[in-house]
């Protein structure tokens, strides 16, 4: 078994296709399948189902290429690793988060961080919760900051805080002449427009299922890739969107309401490797504590209670 091997299977597994594996990796289609065959007889399982259309993975299969994708980003982290070692330069720490933090303590934290490591090169990548899972085990980013709670025994994930929710309103609704607390319930027969659309489970589907234990059945549910798009549609008056408080600050011309009720809540998760001990991500956790002990006005407005400064050291992870 060798690295090329792992790579056409994990192109093959992502295509679901043989023949657009292979224009992928730009290679003929026989010797493709031949080294996939190679492959399962030195493992004495079947890896793919040949005969379903798209293709299918065995049990064996799905966990070959979960395990292959994390030996792929490894060796990929490792080669970028040495070269920047060999380069005399710097140290990078890759860091995934949903657009949301931005407008809570996620800029505060790298500012913090860049001054306390000025050696090291922060990558910042958007991506969604569940997308910062795959990419954590595969070596593409070395921390995650979400909001999808989750149970992969590979990643450890601590919840720092839980956010208020609030409803973003139309200017005009009648929702919006009251600007206290709005209970749930005034979300019956209303129109909501939830985000990301996909890939999914998401935020969305924390919203939804919210709503669904409370016995809240909105007139119609929209669905958009993303948050600024939700509060663009909330000021064209085409519905209303629940947001977390600190993305308050994205809009001027929507009105917002606290939501009430203790489960009106979305947490901020500090997602990374099992077994991570990167002195990199001691400071990260550090600084955590030191940020939430100085109370930020973003922090007062948008959680909780108190938040949970124990957090960071707990490693307690997500089931």
């Amino acid at each position: 078994m060798d690295l090329r091997q792992l790579r056409y299977f994990a192109a093959v597994a992502r295509e679901r296709n043989f023949t657009r594996a292979a224009e992928i990796l730009n290679i003929a289609q026989p010797p493709l399948s031949r080294q996939i065959q190679l492959l399962e007889e030195e493992l004495g399982v079947t890896l793919i189902v040949r005969k379903s259309r798209p293709l299918k993975l065995t049990d064996a299969g799905r966990l070959f290429h979960e395990q292959a994708l994390q030996v792929l980003g490894r060796v990929d982290q490792m080669k970028d690793a040495t070269r920047r070692v060999g380069l005399n330069r710097n140290r990078v720490l890759s860091i995934g988060f949903v657009a949301s933090t931005l407008y809570g303590g996620l800029p505060s934290l790298v500012r913090k961080l860049r001054r306390s490591a000025p050696e090291l090169d922060i990558q910042l990548l958007e991506m969604l919760s569940i997308q910062q899972v795959a990419a954590l085990k595969e070596g593409r980013i070395d921390l995650g900051f979400g909001r999808l709670k989750h149970g992969d025994p590979n990643i450890s994930s601590t919840v720092l805080r839980e956010e208020r929710l609030v409803a973003a309103l139309p200017q005009d609704t009648a929702l919006a002449r009251d600007s206290g607390p709005m209970p749930l319930a005034a979300l019956s027969g209303q129109k909501l427009i939830v985000y990301p659309k996909e890939p999914r489970p998401s935020f969305a589907d924390q919203i939804l299922n919210l709503l669904q234990d409370e016995a809240v059945r909105p007139s119609e549910v929209l669905e958009v890739r993303e948050i600024q798009t939700a509060l663009g549609l909330v000021a064209a008056d085409s519905g209303i969107c629940i947001i977390p408080a600190s993305a308050r600050q994205m809009r001027s011309d929507v009105l917002y309401r606290l939501i009430e009720g203790p489960r009106a809540v979305s947490p901020v998760i500090l997602s990374h490797r099992e077994g991570d001990v990167s002195r990199y991500l001691d400071l990260v956790k550090r600084l955590i504590r030191d940020m939430y002990a100085e109370n930020p006005a973003w922090l007062e407005a948008s959680n909780v209670g108190a938040p949970i400064a124990r957090a960071p050291d707990a490693d307690t992870a997500d089931d």
